[in-house]
């Protein structure tokens, strides 16, 4: 459990310190002061506002960047002069955030997700290259002679177009779709040697599933290819695969498809380090940058609160020509933060009733 908690606390803290410096680097390249730049929520466990305090005491300006290290190793923030939209006097009005041109405050708050994706890209191709790259077609790897798959028709090879009429471009889909399928009988549609056939497939249940792959019959194990161009390569179509699996993941939740208590939030994400832990650093890899993915394009939905509902507000002062209302933004804001608090709470819970 110690172990199960230091790679967890491990993980969550390079993918938050990763999204961050995003913001940091852009923010100091655009001469914006930086307050604080903050691992981690709660109590500050270490902080170099002393030293700081002592280094500028006889100076009459603002205090460079406080650097924090804080009790909870969930989250953490970047606090920029002038995000809030307030005045503040003892920094310069040009070193404010919204003091600077539309397209410089864009790409602060872009690249706290952009470094997101640039980290998943690098694991991605650092685990292919270790480890080698698994074929991301649509292609049956192999299916389980006397399994539902296999009693239907499908054979090994068949190249999956779609599941239940939603068309699969990666691997990764078909087996997002089939988990989404939650044991119900499944309409494949596959094409073999030229030809398009369609299946209906039930799968097994109980018991009897925890022998066939998702209970269809399908094992999804890959030959793994090796060589710097292919690992390269294998990066950015995984990348690929792996964002597209989260906007199927946000669509089916608008239609309905998913259910809310089927989300995760930090005691999932514990869990799924604990269980991938003995996996080998392979599995440690892409979990590491399935979640960085994951941050990355959460943090840019359009809602208050995340980077994407500033950036939104930022489009819309670009369309007028003159910014919202401080204060009405701010108020927007504040209430978009109190429902993801809400949101976390009750995926927390869900979390924990899953434990037991």
């Amino acid at each position: 459990m110690i172990v199960s908690i230091i790679y967890f606390i491990f993980i969550l803290g390079l993918i938050v310190l990763v999204h961050e410096f995003g913001h940091f680097i852009f923010a100091k390249m655009f001469k914006i002061h930086v307050y604080e730049f903050s691992i981690g929520m709660g109590p500050v466990i270490y902080s170099t506002k002393k030293r700081r305090e002592k280094k500028l005491k006889a100076k009459k300006k603002v205090s460079e960047t406080i650097y924090c290290i804080r009790a909870i190793p969930v989250g953490g923030f970047v606090q920029l002069a002038g995000e809030g939209l307030e005045e503040d006097k003892n920094v310069k009005k040009e070193n404010l955030m919204q003091s600077k041109p539309v397209w410089q405050r864009f790409l602060v708050m872009f690249f706290g997700a952009g470094n997101n994706f640039i980290l998943a890209i690098l694991i991605l191709f650092l685990s292919a290259l270790i480890f080698g790259s698994p074929d991301l077609s649509t292609n049956i790897p192999y299916v389980i002679p006397d399994s539902p798959a296999a009693l239907v028709g499908l054979e090994t090879g068949d190249e999956i177009i779609s599941i239940a009429g939603k068309r699969t471009k990666t691997l990764d889909d078909v087996q997002l779709y089939l988990t989404i399928q939650d044991g119900q009988t499944t309409e494949f549609e596959v094409r073999r040697d030229g030809e398009v056939y369609t299946y209906e497939v039930t799968p097994l249940t109980g018991e009897e599933k925890e022998e066939k792959q998702y209970g269809f019959g399908i094992q999804f194990t890959n030959t793994l290819e090796k060589g710097f161009l292919k690992s390269l390569q294998y990066g950015f179509q995984k990348f690929y695969s792996i964002s597209r699996q989260v906007f199927i993941t946000l669509k089916e939740l608008f239609i309905g498809g998913v259910s809310l208590s089927q989300l995760s939030g930090p005691v999932g994400i514990y869990t799924a380090v604990d269980m991938t832990r003995s996996m080998g650093w392979y599995s440690i890899l892409n979990l590491i940058a399935l979640l960085s993915i994951n941050v990355g394009i959460m943090n840019l939905i359009p809602f208050p609160a995340f980077d994407g509902g500033r950036i939104l507000f930022l489009i819309i002062e670009k369309i007028k020509g003159k910014p919202v209302k401080a204060e009405t933004e701010n108020l927007i804001h504040n209430i978009g933060f109190f429902l993801l608090l809400a949101l976390l709470i009750y995926v927390t819970f869900n979390d924990i009733l899953r434990l037991f």
